[in-house]
């Protein structure tokens, strides 16, 4: 069981980065952390490909209409109706072809979240992921060679991602924190299969999720298990109720949890967005004149909280990254204060 995740060279970056914005915003955490990570509402996002083929394409195309029938955002996927061809990217681009650049090619699922896959302080450094415009923001890994049963749920979690969304397993509001089983069974006696996956040992004991996942196909160190499975408690985080039928919430092994049925696991097909998640998407990308004009009060407030806070970090730690985050983040609240209004 291969989990999805960020290469951790940009997992580290969006975390210093984020710590960053925490200490910059003074009153307006409640905007920094909700609607700087979304795009402006009505916008039209260009998706574009770096492999794959058309029908491959047009499919992926095709998964995403759940998503934008259910909030007042467009996907534009390039596509010419006259070629049946769909908008390509190349990572030789140093403008941005397009917000949303999906590759096939790397390992794994992933994606950078919301307006992270054009900040080009994210991967500034090279490599293949990040936000700059010849760098992949979402991995469909193997999707051009062979597409898991589920690809649906896949392309839909992953872009949900891409507009904004964060994983349900994580949500405060949830069980998942005391439901999972973080440690090994007592006596558990370290076992692998000839894949290395750590599995049953011969008494039947289970291992625990730090020491499955730092097994065959993950490797990951306790730090990084907890940064992707255990709960956000981050008092500037606004989540909606955990939603146990979302596309966003993980379908574990049943040894991952405590009790069975668990009120952590999915109750859903994980293939389609529920009704909670289509509500999540109306709340961050609204339609109405009155949830519009919301926005620019926010991004307004967000703005003047701001301004103490990077004048005191350019006074006192003004380098090129902190002016590139500065930069990003009145770019961000000026365009939905602009959309907004």
């Amino acid at each position: 069981m291969e989990l999805e995740s960020l290469p951790d060279e940009i997992a580290a970056a969006i975390e210093v980065r984020d710590r960053w914005r925490r200490s910059s915003a003074g009153g307006g955490l409640e905007f920094l952390v909700t609607d700087i990570a979304r795009w402006t509402p009505g916008a039209t996002l260009k998706v574009a490909f770096l492999d794959g083929d058309d029908q491959l394409h047009a499919d992926i195309a095709g998964a995403t209409a759940q998503i934008t029938d259910s909030c007042n955002l467009k996907l534009d996927f390039g596509h010419d109706e006259a070629t049946g061809t769909f908008r390509r990217w190349t990572t030789a681009d140093t403008a941005f072809a397009a917000e949303i650049r999906v590759s096939f090619d790397l390992a794994g699922f992933f994606s950078l979240v919301g307006t992270d896959s054009t900040d080009r302080t994210i991967g500034a450094g090279g490599g293949p992921v990040g936000g700059n415009p010849g760098q992949r923001s979402l991995n469909l890994g193997r999707f051009a060679v062979n597409r898991p049963a589920t690809w649906e749920g896949t392309v839909r979690h992953e872009f949900l991602h891409a507009l904004g969304f964060h994983h349900s397993h994580q949500n405060m509001r949830g069980t998942c924190e005391g439901e999972f089983r973080w440690d090994d069974a007592v006596g558990y006696v370290p076992t692998t299969n000839a894949d290395g996956v750590f599995v049953a040992d011969a008494q039947g004991r289970q291992p625990g999720i730090y020491t499955f996942l730092a097994g065959e196909p993950n490797k990951w160190p306790r730090a990084k298990v907890d940064h992707n499975l255990r709960t956000e408690n981050d008092p500037d985080v606004v989540a909606g109720p955990f939603d146990s039928r979302s596309v966003m919430l993980y379908r574990f092994p049943p040894f991952f949890y405590k009790s069975t049925p668990s009120s952590c696991a999915p109750s859903g097909n994980g293939q389609n967005l529920s009704d909670d998640d289509k509500r999540g998407l109306r709340l961050l990308y609204p339609h109405t004149a009155n949830e519009l004009a919301d926005l620019q009060t926010r991004a307004d407030a967000v703005l003047k909280s701001m301004q103490a806070g990077l004048e005191s970090v350019s006074g006192s730690n003004g380098g090129s990254l902190v002016e590139a985050y500065r930069s990003r983040v009145e770019e961000l609240a000026a365009s939905q204060a602009a959309g907004a209004g």
